[in-house]
């Protein structure tokens, strides 16, 4: 039994947050139509590395996805829109705010038909304030979260990561507030409105930094692999030119790192007793595992820590990944048939349920794949169809 398999979710969102909401929903077996632009398209599909001309971002991003065009600005599109939102039960949408109301489709109207309806809004800003009608990326949202200021070496500029972080962070979110408003539902038998601005989740994850602030006036500063949490806790490299990441967040850790690589001493110092003193030691304590660890080749220094019950992992890549024993044994990476590039390997879901496990069934689809196979569930003909092609409208 698939357990979301009683939702049907309509993902009206572009990009990366709303959609890979809309895509954690569908791995737990709900309904999950995808709508897109007849012209434009969901532009994550141009996104990223292709094959063949086909993205392969969007091979994720829209899996176990039904994808149907349909322009939301014409009536007619607005028509077939009401009709396909009578019977869902979640929206999920990142236009500018307005939009949906100029567009006939706003909340009061869609509950008003549809009181069950649970509607995730989706921005960089919210719904609600001074840029609230400014366009928003991940980006911004890393920018102003303070993540880019406290990220990078101390000597270099703030630092934003290569990859869309905000918005992977903020669909975690979406998708926990959706889950959140079906149980609310169940109580009640009402819907609601979610207001998700992307750079708020970010913020959380980030940790205390505002705590901080207010009680101290401490600003966070750029550490490079450094944390100010805890020491020894950085990247080294083995006489073989690999790179190795190191963390001793609890105590005992740190001292048998120490003792491993024979510098006892310093765990009786009065400042190796907690993690905040020993990062204030840090370049001494760099220095004695940087230099036992760069004598040793990475297979050594990783069989060594393991003997000692140390922390330490390699830092890989995409093709060592795809290699790696313990990715293999979680069944991480599956292969799933495609229609246009034969097999696809994708990450599976992200964890794993002993009762009611998430499945991949298919990967992103042809723009417009299942248009009139959906259109014809709502009860159009095929001569509508054919009319509202002809229209432009699908």
């Amino acid at each position: 039994m698939r357990s979301l398999s009683n939702l049907k979710v309509v993902d009206a969102a572009t990009l990366f947050a709303g959609p890979m909401a809309a895509t954690y929903l569908g791995d737990f077996g709900a309904e999950v139509v995808k709508v897109e632009h007849p012209r434009r398209g969901d532009p994550a599909r141009g996104h990223g590395p292709t094959k063949n001309g086909v993205g392969l971002w969007w091979k994720m991003l829209a899996r176990n996805k039904r994808t149907t065009t349909l322009d939301l600005s014409r009536p007619e599109g607005q028509e077939v829109a009401l009709r396909l939102l009578d019977e869902a039960d979640v929206l999920i949408e990142n236009f500018r705010p307005g939009t949906l109301e100029r567009w006939n489709l706003s909340p009061e109207t869609l509950l008003e038909r549809n009181p069950r309806l649970i509607i995730a809004r989706v921005t960089g800003f919210g719904q609600k304030g001074p840029m609230a009608h400014r366009p928003g990326f991940g980006t911004l949202a890393e920018a102003m979260s303070g993540f880019a200021s406290m990220t990078g070496q101390p000597d270099g500029p703030p630092t934003l990561p290569p990859l869309a972080l905000a918005d992977g962070i903020a669909a975690l979110a979406v998708a926990y507030a959706v889950m959140v408003a079906v149980h609310h539902r169940e109580e009640t038998g009402r819907g609601q409105v979610i207001d998700l601005a992307i750079i708020e989740p970010i913020l959380t994850v980030l940790g205390p930094q505002l705590t901080a602030y207010h009680a101290t006036g401490a600003i966070p500063e750029r550490t490079g692999n450094r944390s100010t949490s805890n020491a020894p806790r950085n990247t080294y490299r083995t006489r073989d030119g690999r790179w190795l990441a190191i963390s001793t967040s609890a105590q005992s850790i740190a001292e048998r790192v120490m003792r491993l690589v024979g510098r006892e001493d310093l765990v009786d110092e009065p400042w190796f007793a907690s993690g905040r003193t020993r990062y204030e030691h840090a370049d001494e304590l760099d220095e004695a595992v940087g230099a036992w660890i760069a004598a040793r080749d990475a297979d050594e220094v990783i069989e060594e820590f393991d003997r000692a019950q140390a922390a330490i992992a390699p830092i890989y890549d995409a093709s060592d990944i795809a290699t790696d024993p313990q990715y293999r044994a979680l069944e991480t990476i599956v292969h799933v048939p495609d229609e246009e590039l034969g097999s696809v390997a994708v990450q599976n879901v992200p964890f794993r349920m002993s009762e009611s496990p998430g499945e991949i069934r298919w990967v992103g689809p042809p723009k417009g794949r299942h248009t009139d196979e959906v259109l014809a569930e709502l009860g159009y003909s095929e001569e509508a169809r054919t009319g509202l092609r002809e229209a432009g409208v699908i």
